[in-house]
């Protein structure tokens, strides 16, 4: 009995780490590309780094046990990304400084978390539902993959900020990483399939360290301890020219949150089970963390649909141990050294990692969409709807510049426009009754 017990703790401490790992390796890339774009200096970009693991670790933690009460990370929303780098422009292009223009995001954001908010308490949320067919779902979550394939491939090249050729030696690095994940995901069993991402990062880092010498990042000038910083960007500007910008905001995010829990849900209990209870009350909470968040000046949250990716990866479907990571998380982001020290990750390696669980995701989307027969209408409407989306996807976001900030927020995510047009198509063109 004590072996038994002793092997039990054993198991649920690896698995929190390696819960811990996932979340770190999906939350510190975003804060340096932050701080790349509103050219952040190092020390602002490394609390920017405290704030954001301080935030996923208490907003993950909030829905896990408050709100839709699923397994999933709350993480960087790749929206809110694409919204921080056309307003950086338009900002910048309205001769507004970059600190004026995190402040009006800061407003954005609460204006959007007011908002999802509002959808749950007053229950509104589950009426979307009836749009998220398998057609829908395995369209977002497919097109959510491409879109940040693109990302994590260049992470894994080298190719950062300034650096514009790759680098084969992180390359290379890297692509031994994500074999290694996948060789041990498919062909390992036990321990070794169960933490396969965890070895995979250890192993990856290791060589990253003998490859460069043991380069590691460090921040200077910080104290042992700190708590993160309050309206670190300044207080929060609320205008009405943003409201319009925050709802529609809130909509897309709400449609992002429904397809994670289908999706995670589905990997927890082998089909889609979930309450509308839940989802309203995800919805709720989505809002709070977007208050958390603007008041810890960091970058809004989504629920993740790459913890269904994770969960079939490493076979991890317990929801305790995802739990005490997120406090986990939370506790380290009290610590600058620390927070410098798990940060040190190599992009290189962090990126194959996550880009491992995309496999699963863009396995999990495939597998929705060809749920059902795809006849003429379902390819038609999947075909149009991807080339737009993917199309955007490449294009630059001053492509748009002289339109409207809120069309320009729009027309430059690819996600956005390819998932909105799957579900105008599959609720405007009704499938014939035809039988055979």
């Amino acid at each position: 009995m004590k072996k038994e017990g002793s092997t039990r703790f054993l198991d649920g401490s690896l698995e929190t780490v390696q819960w811990f790992v996932f979340l770190l390796a999906s939350a510190v890339a975003l804060p340096i590309v932050i701080g790349s774009i509103f050219e952040l200096n190092f020390n602002e970009v490394a609390g920017l780094m405290q704030r954001t693991f301080f935030v996923v670790g208490i907003a993950s933690f909030l829905q896990g046990v408050f709100g839709h009460r699923l397994p999933i990370m709350e993480g960087p929303a790749g929206l809110w990304i694409s919204i921080f780098a056309v307003m950086a422009y338009s900002g910048a292009q309205s001769g507004d400084s970059y600190m004026e223009t995190l402040q009006v995001l800061q407003g954005t954001m609460i204006w959007a978390g007011i908002f999802l908010f509002l959808f749950g308490i007053f229950r509104l949320s589950h009426r979307v539902l009836f749009v998220f067919t398998p057609l829908v779902t395995g369209a977002f979550l497919f097109l959510l993959t491409v879109q940040l394939s693109g990302t994590f491939l260049k992470g894994m090249l080298g190719l950062q900020q300034s650096t514009e050729a790759v680098d084969g030696k992180q390359a290379l690095v890297a692509f031994v990483t994500l074999a290694l994940v996948i060789g041990l995901s498919i062909m390992g069993t036990g321990w070794l399939k169960s933490f396969a991402v965890l070895i995979g990062i250890a192993f990856g880092w290791v060589l990253y360290a003998m490859t460069f010498n043991g380069t590691a990042s460090e921040i200077g000038g910080t104290s042992a301890f700190s708590l993160p910083e309050f309206f670190a960007w300044g207080p929060p500007h609320l205008t009405w020219g943003t409201l319009p910008l925050g709802f529609i905001t809130a909509v897309i995010l709400l449609s992002n949150l429904v397809a994670s829990i289908i999706a995670v849900s589905h990997t927890v209990y082998g089909k889609p089970k979930y309450t509308y209870d839940q989802v309203n009350k995800g919805s709720s909470f989505l809002g709070v963390n977007h208050g958390i968040t603007a008041a810890f000046s960091a970058v809004a949250n989504v629920s993740l649909a790459s913890s269904s990716g994770f969960m079939q990866l490493t076979g991890q479907k317990r929801k305790r141990p995802f739990l005490y990571a997120s406090l986990l998380l939370v506790v380290f982001s009290f610590f600058p050294p620390v927070v410098a020290f798990i940060s040190g990750i190599p992009a290189p390696v962090a990126n194959a990692a996550l880009l491992a669980t995309f496999v699963q995701l863009m396995g999990l989307g495939l597998s929705n969409m060809t749920s059902e027969t795809l006849d003429e209408r379902r390819l038609t409407i999947l075909g149009l709807s991807f080339l737009l989306g993917i199309g955007l996807m490449f294009l630059p976001p001053e492509a748009f510049n002289g339109v409207p900030a809120i069309v320009q927020n729009l027309l430059s995510n690819g996600l956005l426009v390819g998932t909105v047009l799957v579900i105008v198509l599959d609720r405007l063109w009704k499938e014939s009754n035809t039988s055979s």
